[in-house]
């Protein structure tokens, strides 16, 4: 049985979000460059993964990650066109794709049009298992080499809310997720995101505080707090995210 300091997972703290940002885009590139073979990246929206998607996209970076080995999904997505302002998919073409030599067929995002959200989810399932080459997943062989979140103010991650039911689904691969609070919206759920080698969540700013320290409080009532990688679990976070 895991203790709680291992369930946290290991907490990177750096001073600045900026410095979340280089230090995870290193972490991420030397990761690729440690394998010949292909990669399979799950990313997240929110402002934190916009400034690491920027800083990958900058020739230090770009100049050295194999990008024809690296496919690109996405754990969760607006419903909404991808050209739309609100798409996650949007924000991480403007930020990275549109500026390193990626191949479309590498790119792998939730569809939002033309189907319903149901059968946008049901659609974005039979990728994964194709790609998987399975409909079951295997605790031995992860479907991810690394899964990229962000944390909400409210404890959310992809998304997975407070009180939703997308917590407690454990049989489907992808789930809509109706609210007329929040909109319509696709996310992957935690088997699948845990079915990763490494997993990474990303948190900067004061308006973080509490939830961070609710989360290394062991509250588990948090969606953020869920998560239960199959491989490693990192936490990069900035120091204005922490109580002093």
């Amino acid at each position: 049985m895991p203790s709680q300091t291992e369930k946290l997972g290991s907490w990177r703290i750096f001073e600045t979000d900026e410095s979340v940002a280089e230090h995870v885009a290193e972490w991420l590139c030397d990761l690729v460059c440690a394998r010949d073979d292909e990669f399979a990246i799950c990313l997240s929206g929110g402002s934190t993964p916009r400034r690491l998607y920027m800083r990958l996209a900058c020739p230090t970076f770009a100049s050295r990650v194999p990008w024809h080995r690296i496919h690109w999904f996405w754990g969760d997505e607006r419903f909404v066109p991808h050209d739309d302002a609100a798409s996650n998919y949007r924000m991480a073409y403007d930020a990275l794709f549109s500026c390193v030599p990626i191949s479309k067929d590498h790119l792998h995002p939730i569809p939002t049009e033309g189907l319903s959200p149901q059968q946008a989810a049901s659609s974005y399932q039979a990728l994964l298992q194709h790609f998987y080459g399975h409909t079951r997943l295997n605790q031995n062989r992860p479907i991810f080499d690394v899964t990229l979140l962000g944390v909400g103010e409210d404890g959310h991650t992809a998304s997975h809310f407070p009180d939703s039911l997308a917590l407690r689904e454990n049989r489907q691969w992808v789930l809509a997720v109706v609210s007329e609070a929040r909109g319509t919206r696709i996310t992957l759920t935690y088997p699948v995101l845990d079915s990763s080698r490494n997993l990474a969540l990303l948190a900067t700013g004061a308006n973080k505080k509490d939830i961070l320290r609710r989360i290394r409080a062991g509250d588990t009532s948090l969606p953020a707090a869920l998560v239960r990688p199959i491989g490693n679990l990192y936490w990069f976070v900035d120091r204005a995210a922490l109580e002093e």
